[in-house]
């Protein structure tokens, strides 16, 4: 299929830009998109999506505009298409097409989608909102982190509907040949070829434990036979799914009969028809299954300037390199504290506003290195006499992302931290650990009857023992009811988070902090506000879900530009109202 292009000269008698400038606000984002969606999304961005010969596709700025209303919207791909054809503001925010012209059936979306994930940048409507932001001046040096929860689009899977549906899966995948050879080692009355539970007596405990017992062979047999066996991907993917199941869910008796384990495993795959959904719990009283979504935004323009999807199990700390991935590195390069880009420049007294470790790197002579907005841009700047100061990365976040590992990274990258640290509790109200005498220097510990203790080192940091002074101490029954008496663990970022308690007791970072961070609590709400999309994923797949997701930020942030006044001159980006 080969690229379509836009129609840019519409029927003067037909278009519906003379219907509808009257009655579309111009900081709406039918009106940006319609002054500027040839800016935002021309037909050639999207080239290398498509091959030069072959029928005409669908010229690709409409999809992109369909795709963004749809996200902001709600829309199914049925209903998009729909409001495409009969919604005039939709025909107007894509340059003001004529009233007749044509539709598009929905799978046009499907595969715009396909496209975009198997390309190169499969994130480009996002990055294009977000390139046109910051050079309009509204992405600054300060980011506020946070995530919500996604859930998945497909139903939760007990263990038994688990196990067989991962044995259809393999038989399926299967070549006739092979399929044949795997059906025969089969023990169970069950041809495996239609979805759900098997017929059983439900009620009855010895009829459900010899149903699990019975699945968990017919799934060994299968994995015996594709053991040593050279398979198509698909297949050693449907072999794996089938081996993680099981695995994860049953164990042994003593007599060797397969039965429910009754633990929860850590990493437990819930369904088959999307093996990358999860268990979570956004608090210890609400869980959920599927997927966290995490933003980081600028908290003066409230825009978002990075997205990133994880499993629903998986902490929000660990979306932190890279919802910072484009802001971290030049804050390395800045620091000169991990980067190589000091070593070159000997005669260099500063390096602290290069924006890549390139920049340094040629600096020899340079007195201060000049503030590069591009890495391009910073490779030239040799012989740099001056240089604007580049303000500091600020970053904000909850106590999600206040442990000592987070902490100790934006330490070593020179960055400005507002993530809240809880105190430590003891249970019962007994003593915290702030009550005791921590000197790390000397490695020692002081509990408030001022017995000292030495550290000792473990794998998971050191830890003071008072063991031997508890038995006869007057202050036991407040500080511990272990018989082995009381033990102070610290972790390899005790440092850290000992200053970071610290900081946050200043009323002016309280202060600071209660400002900004709940900015991030309404531009979640701006992206979870439409029930179908928003809160519940469209797609399957965590590769979908995080492109849908980033998708859905570049419309949310698309509208925010479109108050904000985005206009295009000749020189680039600004905003209209400045």
């Amino acid at each position: 299929m080969s690229l379509g292009v836009s129609p840019r000269q519409p029927d003067l008698f037909a278009t519906t830009t003379s219907f509808c400038e009257s009655r579309i606000a111009a900081d709406s984002i039918y009106g940006l998109l319609h002054r500027e969606c040839f800016e935002l999304f021309p037909d050639e961005m999207f080239a290398d999506l498509f091959t030069k010969v072959g029928r005409r596709s669908v010229p690709p700025m409409i999809v992109a505009v369909v795709m963004v209303l749809q996200r902001l919207e709600g829309c199914s791909d049925r209903e998009a298409v729909d409001r495409f054809a009969y919604d005039l503001r939709w025909k107007y925010a894509a340059g003001g097409l004529d009233f007749d012209y044509p539709g598009f059936v929905h799978t046009v979306l499907v595969d715009m989608r396909a496209r975009l994930a198997a390309s190169e940048k499969p994130d480009r409507v996002f990055e294009v909102t977000l390139a046109a932001a910051k050079q309009a001046g509204l992405v600054g040096r300060r980011r506020v982190l946070d995530s919500t929860a996604l859930f998945d689009a497909v139903a939760t899977m007990d263990t038994v509907t688990l196990i067989r549906s991962a044995i259809r899966g393999v038989l399926a995948a299967a070549d006739p040949s092979l399929e044949a050879g795997l059906r025969a080692v089969l023990t169970r009355d069950d041809e495996y070829r239609s979805a759900g539970k098997p017929v059983c007596d439900w009620d009855d405990r010895s009829a459900r434990e010899e149903l699990v017992d019975a699945l968990a062979r017919d799934a060994r047999a299968l994995l015996a036979v594709l053991d040593g066996l050279e398979l198509e991907p698909v297949l050693e993917k449907a072999g794996e799914l089938l081996a993680t199941v099981v695995g994860q869910d049953l164990e042994t008796d003593q007599d060797g009969r397969f039965r429910i384990a009754r633990k929860v495993a850590k990493d437990r795959v819930i369904s088959t028809v999307d093996p990358d959904a999860r268990h979570g719990h956004k608090t210890a009283a609400r869980g959920f299954d599927g997927y966290k979504g995490h933003v980081a935004i600028d908290p003066d323009s409230e825009v978002i300037v990075a997205t990133h999807v994880s499993a629903g199990n998986v902490g929000d700390a660990s979306a932190v390199a890279d919802l910072l991935a484009q802001d971290l590195p030049a804050e390395t390069a800045e620091t000169a504290e991990t980067a190589e880009t000091a070593e070159t420049a000997e005669t260099a007294e500063t390096a602290e506003t290069a924006e890549t470790a390139e920049t340094a790197e040629t600096a020899e002579t340079a007195e201060t290195a000049e503030t590069a907005e591009t890495a391009e841009t910073a490779e030239t700047a040799e012989t740099a006499e001056t240089a604007e100061m580049v303000e500091p990365l600020t970053v904000y976040g909850d106590s999600a992302y206040g442990t000592g590992a987070v902490l100790d990274t934006l330490e070593q990258a020179g960055v400005q931290t507002f993530c809240k640290t809880q105190p430590p509790r003891a249970p019962g109200g007994r003593f915290p650990k702030t009550v005791f005498q921590v000197d790390l220097d000397a490695g020692t510990v002081t509990c408030p009857a001022d017995h000292t203790v030495v550290l000792r080192k473990l794998k998971s940091g050191q830890v003071a023992r008072f063991g031997k002074f508890c038995a006869g101490c007057p202050l036991a029954a407040q500080c511990t009811a272990s018989r082995k008496g009381r033990s102070i663990h610290l972790g390899h970022h005790e440092h850290q988070l000992a200053a970071a308690r610290a900081q946050q007791t200043d009323p002016a970072w309280r202060a600071d902090y209660r400002q900004t961070r709940p900015k991030v609590e309404r531009k979640i709400a701006h992206l979870m506000r439409r029930k179908h999309g928003g809160r519940r994923a469209r797609v399957r797949g965590s590769t979908k879900v995080a492109a849908d997701f980033s998708l859905l930020a570049a419309a949310v942030n698309l509208a925010r530009l479109s108050v904000l006044g985005l206009d295009r001159q000749p020189g680039g980006w600004i905003l209209s109202t400045t």
